[in-house]
């Protein structure tokens, strides 16, 4: 048996890896960006553990954050490391799936009819669930590593949990559940929810009722509830509301975000069977009424409702229906700005559905349930080997999203900010455009559409842009700076010199405003105020070339060219292909001085 579990175990791994391979290759997208790649807390481990705050998906989650750390240490800038981790995690997570179904399987009061064939009924179980490609979202986006590394913990508390219930010495396993408990705390708030189903699964396949349970097993029960005490610390250091993107104060009604969630969770359970199509950003959604989500209700009650008769009647089945209900529960009750539907959040709750229709098969087909499975599960491992080419690159995921949902902003907002930085400006315009006429109130969008207007020398539209994104938006430091620019471009110094006072005073210590100040300055004709504003730039963003740069030309224009020099050579030490800086030291060094630009 040992030798089987062992081979089941290298079986899982193997097919994991041979099936998420080709995301080793991906690369950043989306929220990475701000979440790990420009994170610098996580290149110290003195920091690693103190995330940055702002509603990123690190914040408040201090091992999650510190998760990356080791990553960023194994392959730092390159995703490689990244995706080599969140693979690992998934493995793991699978492996520890397979032995919470086997265990539980052989639990005394389930051994008679499960026991023969529970290592392959939870082989089958993790493999179907490892490789389903409703996965792809939480093991190839990077980001979602807060969702596999939260499950993985949520399953180790339960598999220390069915571990302790048969254990010669049980200490040793509840004292692991707990400590994974915890660890989850640091990672996710969905764990949340991991205490009661822990104790759950104890009343409903060991203990026979929640008192019983409690009474044989009190100290595990009150060191799991225990950590809530620390994950009501961490969620209140985020504001209690994840900085104003998640929560009952962030000023959208509950009743509305409920409303959204019968939808949500329908799709769920048709992408839990079908899983096409696969969609990375479907966009923000809001039932205002209940005629709009009558047919979900119809399909969502019934199985509620059914599976809390079930923890009653069929306590077996209602475990797993508890699960599903429970596992999406925190983030279907708490209203969100930012997402109201999204794959990832089916990571844990898939596991219920997968176990329960493995079992059934076995019930109804015998041993043929074993060669479907098998289908099945190569099935899965190709569409999700097809789904992880969507994430290639920013491009090719918000093209696919955009394929998929046509009238979703913000699908066309992230495309056309991928082709802007691959260099294709036409095309950028094209879905920018759509972006604004899709979504007229978002100001981010506005902005983001004056800048490629601005690029493609339409400075007039890009004022007029940038004008409604501030009328939408009044405080947005970043696009007062950038409108600064924009209208020193257009010689228009007064105008500049007013958005660009503006940026720095609503965000002292935003560099890009700085800069943008001491540019119109500078083309004011006030050269020394320039130079004090283009150094503060530099010195809040010392990796910033144009900083450097235009600090050099503020210098020359004060008469100090040796200090203009050492700027020219500093923006070229941070980018060897600037052309600019090249041309203004070329011109500093020639004899006689030339004008310098």
């Amino acid at each position: 048996m040992r030798l089987s579990v062992r081979t089941a175990a290298v079986l899982l791994v193997l097919a994991a890896l041979a099936t998420y391979a080709n995301s080793l290759g991906g690369t950043w997208i989306f929220d990475d960006l701000a979440s790990v790649l420009n994170n610098p807390s996580l290149r110290d481990w003195r920091t690693a553990f103190s995330p940055p705050a702002g509603g990123l998906t690190v914040s408040g989650r201090p091992l999650l954050n510190a998760s990356f750390a080791a990553s960023y240490a194994l392959s730092g800038p390159a995703p490689w490391g990244h995706h080599a981790l969140n693979l690992l995690i998934h493995s793991l997570a699978g492996l520890t799936l397979l032995g919470l179904v086997r265990r539980t399987l052989l639990l005394p009061s389930l051994a008679s009819r499960w026991g023969p064939s529970a290592l392959p009924l939870a082989f089958f179980t993790s493999l179907l669930w490892t490789l389903h490609p409703l996965q792809t979202e939480s093991v190839t986006y990077l980001v979602q590593r807060a969702e596999s590394l939260m499950g993985l913990w949520f399953l180790l508390t339960l598999y220390a949990t069915a571990r302790s219930l048969t254990a010669p010495r049980p200490l040793a396993w509840q004292a692991a559940a707990i400590v994974a408990c915890l660890l989850g705390v640091a990672t996710k708030e969905v764990i949340v929810v991991a205490p009661v189903l822990a104790w759950l699964h104890d009343r409903t396949f060991a203990a026979g009722s929640f008192r019983a349970a409690w009474q044989r097993r009190r100290a595990l029960y009150v060191g799991l509830f225990a950590t809530w005490i620390p994950l009501a610390a961490l969620v209140l250091s985020t504001g209690g509301n994840r900085s104003g993107t998640t929560g009952f104060d962030i000023g959208i009604a509950p009743a509305t975000h409920w409303l959204t969630q019968f939808e949500a969770v329908t799709r769920y359970l048709a992408l839990s069977f079908w899983p096409h199509p696969l969609v990375f950003e479907y966009g923000l959604s809001r039932a205002d009424d209940f005629a709009t989500v009558a047919p979900f209700v119809l399909c969502v009650f019934p199985l509620l409702a059914a599976a809390l008769w079930a923890l009653w009647r069929r306590p077996a089945l209602g475990f797993f229906g508890a699960w599903f209900f429970a596992l999406l529960a925190p983030t279907s009750l708490t209203p969100s700005a930012v997402q109201t539907v999204v794959e990832h959040r089916m990571y844990l709750p898939l596991a219920a559905i997968v176990t329960v229709a493995v079992l059934g098969a076995h019930v109804w087909l015998g041993r043929r349930a074993l060669w479907i499975g098998l289908a099945v599960a190569l099935a899965f491992a190709v569409l999700t080997a097809r789904r992880n080419r969507a994430y290639r690159s920013e491009r090719t995921l918000w093209a696919d999203t955009v394929a998929q949902r046509p009238a979703n902003p913000a699908a066309h907002n992230g495309l056309a900010v991928a082709q802007l930085a691959a260099g294709d400006t036409p095309a950028a315009l094209g879905h920018f455009a759509a972006a604004v006429r899709l979504a007229p109130d978002r100001a981010d969008y506005l902005a983001n559409y004056a800048g490629a207007l601005a690029r493609a020398g339409r400075t007039a539209e890009a004022i007029t842009a940038y004008e409604a994104a501030l009328r939408l938006a009044p405080r947005s430091a970043e696009a007062h700076a950038n409108l600064a620019l924009v209208l020193s471009e257009a010689f228009r110094p007064a105008d500049a010199l007013l958005h660009g006072e503006t940026a720095v005073r609503l965000a002292p210590g935003y560099a890009p405003g700085h800069l943008n100040l001491g540019i119109a300055l500078l083309r004011a004709g006030r050269a020394a105020e320039a130079a004090a504003s283009l150094d503060l730039a530099r010195r809040l963003d010392p990796a910033s070339p144009e900083a450097h740069n235009t600090l050099g030309v503020a210098l020359i224009t004060l008469g100090r060219p040796a200090e203009a020099a050492l700027h020219f050579e500093a923006a070229l030490r941070l980018r060897p292909d600037y052309p600019q800086a090249a041309d203004n030291l070329r011109r500093l060094r020639a004899l006689p001085p030339t004008p310098l630009r």
